[in-house]
């Protein structure tokens, strides 16, 4: 038996979303909360990069492990994470999810060395996989189609976008006036919250038949820790090494052989019948483009204003305050005017002024200052990105039915964090790259001016000290970005040449009914 049959009317009542009401409000508040918590996870590690960088011994090109493998299996498992709502309920699986993430949270917060670190973040990631899927489903099933979907979409897409922000300058706090740890820390008595009023005022959805692809998650899984792998260590140790083309070589294999899983599963974790969808595979295509240049813009950016502007981490999260504030901005015009202009104006407009952001950073050297290089590309990128959010979240998730609301809302998680995570991989890569032949450079300057004590430092560690390593860094920086707008232009491609929205999408935006055939 498949998702897709035909399911009893006792049963598709039961599912149905209840009248507007103040817990309809409520029930918003906890989905938005988790959410928050899982997105914000992912930047608010930023801000303490240098810190968990001296504390537990990471290198630079290593240190993005730190992201990367909370975002890897969070991202690989979304899939899998969704199916688990679908069949077991979504409730329950919801508040599994967060149970998980918290009790991670608090492994991450007590981690000694750099592996039990990076093997917590790991656990982190299986807990968002499984909570962030249930809670964008959850919003289907609890608000009709039409207006107050779109008002939910919009404040889940606000919160999705503007929680990136919002971690940072919450890391800068923590860091600033407690500890590193305590950003870990924190998700606990968070979770326990959201665990505490699920039950009262969210409904939980009726299981459906059907089983898990367990097979095809571990296989995609694998196969994108192994391209991210090779990519990372193409940084260190160049592209002809061998682990570096034998991790290359895995993920191909793995991948292949996740594409040959899902064609034959009967249940597959990944529906192939989604790509069929124009809109859909377009909208999958930017939001890979998008994510990689959104997790590329607050990695570096959170070290260049530390590193090379010297800012502290609470002043370097008040930095990224502004982001958030906009971004919610450009979520709340685009929520408001989808119904009435449709959401491809907003899906071009964002992705070119996201690729105008990114490509003003590409400016950035040590003479840069925040106010002057930094803030006004931000605060572009930002705008294009809270149009992006919404519009791209209603059309993924336009025209599918509830029993599969799961995996759909799986697969488009997917896209943005296994979109994330290898293109982090990419800009890293090409940090990497950019940054040993500028420390080649800058050698000559170095030793021409340098103090005896700085001499002999640097034929133990071989690091250049500053100013020369502000030197390397913004070049590394600068080159990273211009690969970043590239991704971004990328999704401004994709939304001028693929994206075509059908009366029917329009219909469903105003809470309509859609015409058939249409």
């Amino acid at each position: 038996m498949t998702d897709s049959q035909p399911t009893p009317p006792d049963t598709t009542k039961s599912d149905a979303a209840p009248e507007d009401g103040r817990g309809n409000g409520i029930a918003l508040a906890i989905i938005a909360s988790c959410q928050l918590m899982v997105v914000l996870d992912i930047t608010i590690v930023n801000i303490a990069l240098p810190h968990i960088q001296s504390a537990l011994d990471f290198s630079t090109q290593n240190l993005s492990w730190v992201v990367n493998a909370y975002t890897l299996t969070f991202g690989g498992l979304l899939l899998l994470g969704g199916r688990l709502g679908d069949v077991l309920g979504r409730r329950r699986v919801f508040m599994f999810g967060v149970a998980l993430f918290a009790f991670a949270s608090l492994l991450c917060g007590f981690a000694q060395e750099s592996w039990q670190l990076l093997a917590a973040r790991a656990i982190q990631g299986v807990g968002g996989a499984i909570a962030s899927p249930t809670s964008l489903s959850l919003i289907t099933t609890t608000f009709r189609e039409g207006p107050a979907r779109n008002r939910a979409f919009g404040v889940f897409a606000a919160v999705s976008a503007g929680g990136s922000a919002i971690g940072l300058l919450a890391g800068g706090i923590l860091v600033e006036w407690l500890d590193w740890r305590w950003i870990f820390f924190v998700n606990a008595p968070i979770g326990l919250v959201i665990i505490g009023l699920t039950p009262r005022f969210i409904k939980e959805s009726v299981p459906r038949p059907g089983h898990f692809d367990v097979v095809g998650a571990l296989t995609a899984t694998l196969g994108m820790v192994c391209l991210v792998y090779g990519f990372i260590r193409a940084s260190e140790e160049g592209w002809t090494n061998g682990l570096t083309l034998g991790s290359f070589a895995a993920a191909v294999v793995l991948l292949a052989l996740f594409i040959v899983i899902e064609r034959r599963s009967r249940q597959p974790i990944t529906p192939l019948w989604m790509f069929r969808d124009r809109n859909r595979s377009g909208v999958y295509g930017m939001m890979l483009s998008l994510a990689a240049a959104l997790f590329g813009m607050f990695f570096f950016l959170t070290l260049f204003v530390q590193e090379v502007l010297n800012f502290s981490p609470l002043r370097a999260g008040l930095a990224f305050l502004p982001v958030s504030v906009i971004i919610a901005v450009g979520a709340g015009i685009a929520s408001q005017l989808l119904p009435r202009w449709g959401p491809k104006p907003f899906m071009v407009s964002g992705a070119i002024l996201a690729a105008g952001g990114l490509a003003w950073l590409t400016l950035t050297d040590v003479n840069s200052t925040y106010l002057g290089s930094v803030l006004g590309p931000m605060l572009i990128f930002g705008l294009g990105m809270g149009f992006q959010f919404v519009s791209l979240t209603l059309m993924a998730l336009s025209g599918v039915e509830q029993e599969e609301a799961g995996a759909a809302s799986g697969v488009f998680n997917a896209t943005q964090q296994v979109g994330g995570s290898l293109g982090l991989s990419i800009l890293v890569t090409v940090f990497g790259t950019a940054s040993k032949d500028e420390a080649k450079s800058q050698v000559p300057d170095f030793l021409a001016h340098a103090t005896p004590a700085q001499k002999m430092m640097f034929q133990k560690t071989g690091a250049l000290p500053k100013p020369w390593s502000d030197e390397v860094l913004a070049h590394g920086v600068s080159n990273a970005f211009i690969v970043a707008a590239v991704f971004a232009a990328v999704s401004a491609v994709i939304a001028v040449f693929v994206i075509q929205v059908r009366a029917s999408d329009l219909e469903r935006l105003q809470g309509g009914t859609p015409t058939p055939g249409v």
